[in-house]
């Protein structure tokens, strides 16, 4: 089993002059800014998920790397490598998580996380795929309101066709965590209905896009995914206490953490900042393999 690790450092001089160059629109720092966590994302993959085979870090610019990184250990992937060159520069998740598949020499099961999900209790292979099939919590929603809802619903109708199922007035979404795949699925997913994903790329995210949520749920309508919920704690800096967050990491209720980002003060960002890694490197204080 392998991890796929998207990461976007918003600080760096390259990735902001492109984005400057092929945008119109500002940069949101809620999506792009840098919190400086990842060493604890990799240390937390080391110390609680012992079983994964290969960590893939998906980034634009080779000046996106940080420079801690073990390149021994750790597969670093450019954009160029797996998203065809018409698309590129891209700056939308959506459309880097439609290639994620494309990755050479990517496991058969993986896993996809995003930077903000952090392993802070011990885990085993059967809390993500069991007998083949995917673990993650699915739910049905009615109505999309609001653009996420609606890349969501465009995802599942997308999913639906790929299998030839009529399109349903619910739409399926999987629960906010890191998502199991099987990459001989999307593989046969992204080119079966190739011209259709295509059409909705975009630099910037529309509400035409779709999300990985499509492989999910491409799996699910298969019956290749086990509906049960992975063991998770979901925090907003918005809203969240940061000694809330703290003592989720410090002693954990559930095996992962999802630490989102929202638009928030600066003072209270220094502070979580500040509180976040105390705690991280409280919890793992040494390095793990993925560091140099």
């Amino acid at each position: 089993m392998d991890i796929v690790i998207t990461y976007v450092d918003g600080l760096d001089p390259e990735w902001q002059k492109d984005y400057e160059q092929y945008t119109n629109t500002p940069i949101m720092q809620k999506r792009f800014r840098n919190w400086g966590l990842l060493p604890y994302l990799m240390r937390g993959i080391e110390e609680n998920m012992s079983f994964i085979r290969k960590v893939h870090l998906v980034v634009s610019h080779q000046s996106q790397v940080p420079e801690w990184v073990n390149r021994d250990e750790v597969n670093v992937v450019l954009h160029k490598d797996i998203i065809p060159a018409e698309y590129l520069p891209t700056f939308n998740s959506n459309t880097i998580e439609t290639h994620l598949h494309r990755i050479e020499g990517l496991d058969e099961e993986y896993l996809y996380f995003n930077d903000d999900i952090f392993p802070v209790a011990k885990c085993s292979p059967e809390d993500f795929f069991r007998q083949g099939k995917g673990v993650i919590g699915i739910s049905r929603h009615l109505f999309a309101t609001g653009m996420f809802k609606k890349i969501c619903r465009n995802s599942d109708a997308l999913a639906r066709r790929a299998l030839g199922i009529k399109k349903s007035c619910f739409f399926l979404r999987p629960q906010h965590i890191c998502a199991p795949m099987l990459r001989s699925e999307c593989e046969r997913l992204y080119m079966t209905i190739r011209e259709e994903i295509l059409a909705t790329l975009s630099r910037t995210r529309t509400e035409k896009n779709v999300t990985q949520y499509m492989f999910t749920n491409y799996l699910y309508l298969q019956g290749k995914i086990i509906n049960e919920r992975i063991s998770r704690r979901h925090f907003s800096v918005a809203v969240a206490s940061p000694k809330s967050m703290c003592r989720a990491i410090e002693q954990p209720s559930r095996k992962l953490i999802c630490i989102n980002d929202v638009k928030i003060s600066e003072e209270r960002y220094a502070t979580m900042h500040r509180m976040l890694h105390e705690t991280f490197q409280k919890r793992f204080p040494r390095k793990s393999k993925y560091e140099i």
